[in-house]
C-alpha cells in the first residue's frame, strides 16, 4: 500500500487534472459511506461534523449533505463562521436546513456540549494535512471538550478526515490536545506519519479512499506499508524439484563467550524462513556449546582472543566464502574488543561479488563500523544495514531523538549516503533502500523488546537474500516475517514474557499461512 509525504500528496491533487470542488466531492462521499458501515445505518442516528476553515472542513461538510439526505440527524459545529455566498458546500447544507453552530456564537462551547452529547458519531474535520502548528485558543478548547465527551459513560465514536486534528502526516508527532479516533479515512493515500508511533496510536482503524487521483500518478511512489498480500507476492518460490542449493547457503559470523545466544538465534533464524544450508563461523571455544544446539548446521571454527574472533579470522572467513555462500551475516554477539574492531576493517574491502548476493551487517558489526570514518567507502558488495536508533545514533552522530522524531526520512536519507539497504529497527520498523524507496512496517509489538530478537530478524535477513531476493526485498520480508511471527506469538503469550527463541518456530507458520502452502 503506497504511503505519501504531505508534499507528495499535494503534487498529486495538483498533476491529478480534477477540480478541487470534485476532489472534495469525492472525498466527503467517501466519508458519509464509510460513517455508514461504521454505525451499520445512518438513518435516525445523530451525527456531528466538526468542520475548520479549510478543504478538511468541506470535506467534512459534503459529508453532512451525504449523512442528511440518508436520513441522518446531522448537526455542524464550525470553528470559523464560513460564508453561503461564496462557499458552495456550505451554501448546500444551509440549504438543507442542518443545524449548525460556530465557535464564534454567543455559548459556542455550551452549544458544542449539547451536540456532543447528542452524537453517535463525530467527524473529526478540523485540519487537514497543512503544516502542524500547536493547537491552541478556539481549537484547542474543542478539542478539550470532545476529549471530555470521551469520557461518559456513552461516549461517541469518532471518525477523522485524513488525519486525527493534532497529527503531524509526515513524522507522526502528536499535540498533547490530540484525541485517538475510531477510524481514519486517508484520502487518497494514507499518510507516512500515520504509520509512525506515537500518531499510530492514535489513528485507529485506517481506511484509503479513492478521491479520484489517476493511479498512473502514484505508480512511482517511492514508499509503501507492508502488508500481507505484498507479502506473500514477496515469498520466494519452492519449486517440487528442489534441493538445499536451490535455497541458498548462509554464512553467520557469530557468537562470543559473552553472547553465545545471539549465534544460536541468527543461525536458526536463518533456517526457519528457508535457507538451504547454514553454516555458523565462530570463535572455537563457543564451537562445543554450538554443536549441542545446532545439529542442522555446519560450522566453520575461527581463532579467537579470550573467547572473541581475532582480527586474522576475517582471513579464514574470506576462504570460506570461497565455498560458494550466498549470503553473509556478520556482527551478532561478537562482542566489541579491538580485535573484532579488527576483524571488521579486514573483512569488509576484500569481499567479493562471485556468489556472494549480500552482506548482512548487525549488532557488533555496526559498532565496530561507528568507529571508523567513511567505513562504506570501503564496501565492496551489497549491504543492509539493521541499526536500532541507539546503533543509528553511533553511526550518525545524531541524537536519538532527533532519529526518533523523523525515522522514516533518518532511515531513507542514511541508506542514499551510505549506498546500503537500512534496516532503522523499532515500532513500525523502517527498511530503506539506497535508491530513495522505503516500507515501513505495520507492527508495534512491545513483546519484541527483549534481547536477541534482532539477532532473529538478522538471520531471516540472510536467509531471504541466500534465496535470491534483492537486498531491499529480503530486508522488508523478513521484517514482515519476523513482524507477524511476533504477533503470533503475542497473541498466545500477552505483552510480556515472549523471548527471541519464541519467534523461531513461529517463522515458518507465518510462511505457511501467507502462501497456503
Amino acid at each position: 500500500m503506497k504511503l505519501v509525504t504531505v508534499e507528495q500528496m499535494m503534487e498529486l491533487e495538483r498533476n491529478a487534472g480534477v477540480p478541487v470542488p470534485q476532489l472534495m466531492e469525492n472525498a466527503g462521499l467517501a466519508v458519509a459511506q464509510e460513517v455508514w458501515l461504521l454505525l451499520g445505518e445512518v438513518a435516525e442516528h445523530a451525527v456531528l461534523v466538526l468542520a475548520g476553515p479549510g478543504n478538511n472542513g468541506g470535506d467534512g461538510l459534503v459529508a453532512a449533505r451525504h449523512l442528511h439526505d440518508w436520513g441522518s440527524k446531522v448537526s455542524v459545529y464550525l470553528l470559523k463562521p464560513r460564508d453561503a455566498e461564496q462557499d458552495e458546500v456550505y451554501r448546500q447544507v444551509v440549504e438543507r436546513d442542518i443545524p449548525v453552530k460556530t465557535a464564534a456564537d454567543d455559548k459556542g462551547l455550551q452549544a458544542l456540549d449539547e451536540m456532543l452529547s447528542r452524537a453517535e458519531l463525530v467527524i473529526d474535520a478540523l485540519l487537514g494535512t497543512g503544516r502542524m502548528r500547536p493547537i491552541d485558543g478556539k481549537l484547542a478548547a474543542i478539542m478539550k471538550h470532545l476529549a471530555a465527551a470521551r469520557q461518559r459513560p456513552l461516549r461517541p465514536q469518532i471518525l477523522a478526515v485524513d488525519l486525527p486534528t493534532g497529527v503531524d502526516c509526515n513524522t507522526g508527532a502528536v499535540d498533547p490536545l490530540c484525541v485517538p479516533t475510531e477510524v481514519t479515512v486517508a484520502l487518497g493515500h494514507s499518510k507516512v506519519g500515520l504509520h509512525t508511533l506515537p500518531a499510530a496510536q492514535y489513528c485507529g482503524r485506517i481506511v484509503v479512499a479513492d478521491i479520484g487521483i489517476p493511479a498512473a500518478l502514484s505508480e512511482n511512489l517511492p514508499y509503501e506499508l507492508m502488508t500481507a498480500a505484498w507479502a506473500r507476492a514477496s515469498l520466494p518460490p519452492r519449486p517440487p524439484e528442489a534441493n538445499k542449493g536451490t535455497f541458498g547457503k548462509v554464512l553467520v559470523v557469530a557468537g562470543s563467550t559473552n553472547y553465545i545466544g545471539a549465534a544460536y538465534l541468527a543461525a536458526v533464524g536463518a533456517g526457519r524462513v528457508g535457507a538451504g544450508l547454514v553454516t555458523l563461523a565462530c570463535a572455537r571455544s563457543i564451537y562445543p556449546i554450538m554443536a549441542t544446539k545446532l545439529v542442522e548446521s555446519t560450522f566453520f571454527l575461527l581463532p579467537e582472543v579470550e573467547g572473541s574472533l581475532a582480527g586474522q579470522s576475517a582471513y579464514s572467513v574470506l576462504q570460506a566464502l570461497d565455498q560458494g555462500y550466498n549470503a553473509l551475516l556478520v556482527g551478532c554477539g561478537l562482542g566489541q574488543t579491538a580485535d573484532v574492531h579488527a576483524f571488521m576493517q579486514a573483512l569488509l574491502p576484500r569481499l567479493k561479488r562471485e556468489t556472494l548476493r549480500a552482506v548482512v551487517i548487525d549488532a557488533d558489526g555496526l559498532n565496530a563500523l561507528a568507529r571508523k570514518e567513511h567505513w562504506w567507502q570501503e564496501l565492496t558488495v551489497p549491504a543492509i544495514l539493521t541499526p536500532h536508533p541507539g546503533e543509528m545514533s553511533r553511526l550518525t552522530g545524531l541524537p536519538v531523538a532527533d532519529i526518533q522524531a523523523d525515522r522514516l526520512q533518518t532511515a531513507v536519507r542514511q541508506a542514499s549516503a551510505w549506498g546500503t539497504t537500512v534496516v532503522l529497527k523499532g515500532a513500525h520498523t523502517v527498511v530503506a533502500a539506497p535508491d530513495g524507496r522505503a516500507r515501513v512496517s505495520p507492527f508495534a509489538n512491545p513483546a519484541l523488546a527483549s534481547g536477541g530478537t534482532g539477532d532473529v530478524l538478522a538471520g531471516a535477513i540472510a536467509g531471504l537474500v541466500a534465496q535470491g531476493l534483492e537486498p531491499f526485498d529480503a530486508a522488508a520480508l523478513a521484517v514482515y516475517l519476523h513482524g507477524q511471527a511476533g504477533e503470533k506469538v503475542r497473541a498466545e503469550l500477552g505483552d510480556a514474557g515472549l523471548l527471541a527463541g519464541d519467534l523461531l518456530p513461529a517463522l515458518p507458520q507465518v510462511i505457511k499461512e501467507l502462501s497456503g502452502r
